[in-house]
């Protein structure tokens, strides 16, 4: 067993053999930052001071050369192979809020765009509402211990509904049932709340949200949580799509911009032809952010959606000056079971 301490607070916790760093410290309460818990988004992402640590599981995909180069870890794969000294964020909002397991009712289901099914779930009878921060994600609970996670588009309601925007992949089983097979009033296991994707509520900063295909689902829920607060700061939602057809929350967008002036909202789609005939911009979402903001350093970002975007806009966000600590991101692609089977076989990484 070795020792994690944090530089930051000098909060210590123990990690048994085998366990990753997340791992061990979620057992201890503490929270750390994460989203994919595949080492594929880098949300988790840390500073290793002293120590070494081994990655037996997935390698560290979110790292680059340089990075690595500059001691970095992903706190969801990296296991101790020694005592570590970590400089790393924690999320000290999500800490009180504990996650179960809870079997929920879909309520309602309706086809959002054309590959995009929304749901609406309730805690079955005799269990008890879901406590979350708008932002966090829900695993849905299958056979044989597999998860598959999607973000709550929404923040916690009188009625207790949860919902969520799925993308139908195509050969994906989960995603493929719920399309064409779930009904409303059938039962799932779920477990929540995760994840550390939350409204930072301690600045006075003006706020860029960038989403990318159903990675709008926990903006929407963290934008409308600063709206419910009568929030003043000035809003930019950046919503990167394929097509005029996939941009399914316009109705409500526009009653955003109703209620507060001070959100401004801009689509971004990659189809050029379609962008062009609908009025909007073409390309990509993370590249029209930088179009109208090349300076970042004075803003907060919020971002989700797919690891490539991810990836990339988090690298070019920093170059354009934005503090790594104000960049708050959530990215999902395959399940963590599903990733590791891709990158089965891979040589494991040391550091």
């Amino acid at each position: 067993m070795f020792t994690v301490t944090l530089k930051s607070t000098g909060r210590r916790f123990d990690v048994a053999a085998g366990e990753t760093v997340l791992e061990a410290a979620q057992r201890a309460g503490i929270a750390l930052p994460y989203s994919c818990r595949a080492g594929v988004c880098g949300s988790c992402k840390a500073t290793l001071l002293a120590g070494r640590c081994d990655y037996p599981r997935n390698p560290p995909l979110a790292l680059d050369a340089d990075e690595r180069a500059h001691h970095a870890v992903l706190l969801c794969q990296a296991v101790p192979a020694s005592d570590l000294l970590l400089e790393a964020r924690e999320v000290a909002s999500v800490e009180d809020i504990a996650r179960r397991q809870l079997s929920v009712r879909v309520t309602e289901k309706r086809v959002l765009a054309p590959d995009v099914t929304g749901l609406h779930l309730q805690p079955v009878d005799g269990e008890a509402r879901l406590q979350w921060l708008p932002g966090q994600y829900l695993d849905v609970l299958l056979d044989e211990g597999r998860r598959r996670p999607f973000s709550i588009a929404n923040g916690p309601q009188p009625d207790g509904t949860i919902e969520l925007h799925v993308r139908h992949v195509a050969g994906g089983g989960f995603t493929s049932r719920v399309a064409d097979e779930l009904a409303v009033g059938d039962v799932m296991r779920i477990e929540a709340p995760l994840g550390t994707f939350v409204a930072r509520e301690d600045s006075e900063r003006p706020m860029i949200f960038m989403a990318g295909g159903t990675g709008i689902a926990p903006v929407k829920a963290i934008v409308e949580h600063f709206l419910a607060l009568g929030s003043r700061r000035t809003m930019d939602v950046y919503w990167g799509v394929r097509s005029a057809a996939d941009l399914y929350l316009l109705p409500k967008i526009e009653q955003w911009r109703r209620q507060a002036r001070q959100l401004r909202f801009h689509a971004v789609l990659s189809d050029v032809e379609q962008a062009a005939g609908a009025g909007w911009r073409a390309g990509l979402v993370h590249e029209a952010v930088l179009a109208d903001y090349a300076d970042l350093s004075g803003h907060d970002v919020y971002m989700s959606g797919p690891p490539a975007m991810i990836d990339i806009a988090r690298h070019r966000f920093v170059a354009a000056g934005l503090p790594e600590e104000r960049l708050y991101y959530d990215s999902f692609d395959y399940a963590p079971d599903v990733l590791a089977q891709i990158i089965a076989g891979r040589a494991g990484f040391h550091l």
